[in-house]
């Protein structure tokens, strides 16, 4: 394939393009959760005339990253608590589903890669390297989830992952939340290895997703004061 076809599939769209734009943005503390974009900088930093500009928003906005206000302007939506439990109750439904409907192609292999991450996650903890941890934990999950046929249902997984985890994304670890993932991974793969696939879901939907049996962490580590959190990744 020649190069011009190379450059010619890697393009971004500008639905990417402005996500991660303002991820950015978000990271680097120059726009906060709450105020109003200005779509002239905006325009003027990614090259993006004001029509397909709005055209990105409008889609961020369906995916609940952006509210547009007529007359009034886009602002950069926060994370509520009920947001983040309403979030919870569909990753822990679809992830679900699909450990159901994948079961025949998990092999021994598969487990082990599983079993791999999890130790990876511990090594990156105990290194305080959240940036590792959160890449491990998404691999983690993918070991399952890319067996998928369901397009419709990846997409959705991944759009709230980034609404929980990347917008903004949280620089600070919760060490007692951290240990218990980890211990829930292993109480995973034991539900695997012995092939209890229906359990293996009931287990992600009911423990690993659920609000309830989450939200005293949920609570600490978005809503935390700084200073009240256990260990912060250096820079």
């Amino acid at each position: 394939m020649s190069s011009s076809g190379d450059s010619f599939f890697t393009i971004k769209s500008l639905r990417e393009q402005v996500y991660d734009y303002l991820r950015f943005q978000l990271n680097e503390g120059k726009i906060r959760p709450g105020s109003f974009l200005n779509l002239n900088e905006i325009s003027m930093e990614l090259g993006m005339s004001r029509t397909p500009l709005r055209d990105a928003l409008f889609q961020l906005e369906t995916e609940g990253f952006v509210s547009i206000y007529p007359r009034r302007g886009v602002i950069v939506n926060t994370l509520t608590l009920e947001k983040i439990r309403n979030i919870y109750e569909i990753l822990g439904g679809l992830e679900s589903s699909v450990m159901v409907h994948i079961a025949l192609r998990f092999r021994e292999s598969d487990i082990d890669i599983m079993e791999k991450c999890n130790s990876q996650m511990r090594k990156a903890l105990d290194q305080n390297n959240y940036s590792v941890f959160c890449e491990e934990n998404l691999k983690f999950h993918n070991v399952y989830l890319d067996m998928s046929d369901n397009l419709e249902i990846l997409h959705y997984i991944k759009i709230h992952k980034e609404r929980l985890y990347d917008f903004p994304r949280n620089k600070t670890f919760v060490k007692e939340w951290e240990l218990h993932s980890l211990e829930e991974h292993k109480a995973l793969i034991e539900l695997l290895r012995k092939g209890d696939f229906n359990g293996a879901a009931e287990y992600i939907r009911d423990v690993h997703w659920s609000f309830q049996v989450q939200e005293r962490f949920i609570r600490k580590y978005y809503f935390a004061k700084h200073s009240e959190l256990d260990v912060s990744e250096e820079a």
